[in-house]
């Protein structure tokens, strides 16, 4: 089942195991219960801490648990985790089997301290890249707390449950039988949800802490570049964001990072996290800004206050909020979201497999989604509003050799159609001013970036698309408060030139922090 490379790593990472653990399989006469079989054979037969059980008696099968001996702490996977899911795996055979987690002690004890009961079940896919952060945040919850207890499930092996409880995106996260959220998730997301006084008490910390040289907000590629190079310069930096990575965690391929070949959005958003934390930056992650304030007078120190009741105030700030996917604003978009409109096709096409899907947009990201769905679905049919496609040249010759592709340009969405889920869209022929039907069961939506700039309307200068307006040093309206990445008015949104923008406006704060009079050193102490 794993190739002899693959053996060699894991058996090197089962040798870190300090607690005998036991595999517990549940299967039946079907092919993918022998290949389930297989690869937990492959696995017992590298540790002597490993032990195999086939007669588990799950009623899903074919799945199995990784259990510590003589104890109840174990995780449970339905399905085989290979894929994105095969690290997932890796990491509950070594916590099941006593090999601390890289997660904060502070973390730890909130998890342990948690009180009732929690059966959690996620619905995951293989292919999904955002998948593995849930279920790796529910499988150490339930190694820590005993009264934790999880299920990844893959939705592709279990198409009827599937069907049944209506999952249309991974990962979806049931407790207790009932919805309690969708997509990404980290152990900090998930356990300040079930710990109801979590946020009053991050509150609270915030409002103790000093007034900063630094303060960015965002946590995207921009923002860490700019508290990497605020760091640097040896002044107080701080770092507020809703969550650390952005947009990248939502990004699978990436192959124009100039340097690195390949990677994956995830793997990069761990990687600026951890760059950041090797510098003495403030990091405030699950933090969402609400309010930007200007100084009362020009060297006066700048406010920002969170969705929790805090403020943090600084002398220079950088807005680093980047953008999220761009909705159609149609009637159904909303109300069908995750109930057959989705924004991720690697996350959720497996879902769809051999069914009707559409997808909105003809740029390079409709086009790669519409490539990718083709080889999972069953038919694919691509909406552009534009005349032409506007992706490059080879996505388009790839496209076209698509057996299972349809092409409409001019077509302008008006309506998702449905009753309890996606049954098919309207649009509008803006040649000719007939309308359209077209019967599916998904819609994928790709049509660009929208802003993350509500909060600031009325406050600093905004292009009509609702970017920052930021001139050549990042610098926006209001002196003091610079802006880089896909917020603002800079053109291109690349993870490279959001990197680059934040290491020019953190540059260009400290330019102004140098420059500013020594009387705001003062009043920074006196609100210290």
């Amino acid at each position: 089942m794993l190739d002899a490379d693959l053996k060699t790593q894991l058996q090197a990472y089962l040798e870190k195991v300090t607690h005998p653990i036991e595999l517990v399989a549940s299967l039946d006469d079907s092919a993918k219960s022998q290949e389930l079989l297989e690869l937990l054979q492959d696995i017992a037969s590298l540790s002597d801490q490993v032990s195999l059980d086939r007669h588990g008696t799950d009623a899903r099968k074919p799945s199995f648990a990784i259990n510590r001996v003589g104890t109840d702490v174990g995780v449970r996977f339905a399905g085989i985790p290979l894929g994105h899911e095969f690290t997932s795996l890796v990491l509950a055979l070594l916590q099941v089997g006593g090999h601390p987690s890289k997660a904060s002690q502070d973390v730890i004890e909130q998890v342990r301290n948690l009180e009732g009961e929690f059966r959690f079940e996620t619905f995951m896919s293989l292919s999904c890249h955002s998948c593995p952060d849930t279920v790796q945040a529910l499988n150490l919850m339930s190694v820590i707390n005993p009264n934790i207890k999880h299920v990844a499930i893959d939705g592709a092996l279990f198409q009827d449950e599937v069907n049944e409880r209506q999952v249309m995106s991974v990962p979806t996260v049931f407790l207790n039988g009932e919805p309690f959220d969708q997509g990404r998730m980290t152990i900090e997301q998930i356990a300040a949800r079930l710990d109801t006084g979590a946020a009053q008490r991050a509150a609270e910390q915030i409002k103790t802490k000093a007034a900063f040289d630094v303060l960015v907000i965002g946590g995207g590629p921009a923002g860490a570049a700019a508290a990497i190079y605020a760091a640097r310069k040896g002044i107080r930096t701080g770092v507020a964001a809703e969550r650390f990575g952005g947009q990248v965690l939502d990004t699978m391929a990436i192959e124009n990072f100039i340097s690195v070949p390949y990677t994956e959005g995830p793997k990069l958003a761990a990687s600026l996290e951890q760059h950041v934390h090797e510098y003495d930056v403030d990091v405030m992650n699950l933090q969402r800004a609400e309010q930007l304030i200007p100084p009362a007078d020009p060297n006066g120190l700048i406010e920002v206050k969170l969705a929790n009741g805090a403020s943090l105030k600084s002398k220079t700030v950088i807005l680093s909020t980047g953008a999220r996917w761009r909705n159609m604003n149609v009637p159904g978009e909303q109300e069908f979201r995750n109930k057959g409109v989705t924004y991720c096709p690697h996350c959720d096409g497996p879902l769809f497999k051999g069914k009707r899907v559409a997808v909105i947009g003809g740029g390079n990201s409709g086009v790669e989604a519409a490539i990718d769905l083709a080889g999972i679905v069953g038919h694919v049919t691509l909406l552009e509003f534009d005349s032409k496609l506007r992706a490059d040249e080879v996505l388009q010759r790839k496209l076209r050799s698509m057996p299972n592709v349809k092409v409409i340009v001019s077509a302008q969405t008006t309506e998702v159609l449905g009753d309890d889920k996606v049954t098919g869209l309207a649009y509008t022929d803006r040649t000719t001013g007939d309308s359209h039907r077209v019967e599916l069961e998904g819609i994928f939506v790709q049509i660009g970036l929208l802003p993350n700039t509500e909060w600031l309307k009325g406050t600093l200068k905004l292009s009509p698309r609702g970017e920052i307006e930021v001139d050549a040093r990042g610098e926006t309206s209001i002196p003091g408060v610079f802006a880089a990445g896909d917020v603002t008015t800079v053109p291109f949104k690349q993870i490279v030139i959001a990197m680059g923008e934040g290491a020019k406006a953190s540059l260009s704060a400290f330019d102004h922090l140098i420059r500013m009079p020594v009387a705001v050193e003062q009043e920074a102490e006196v609100a210290a």
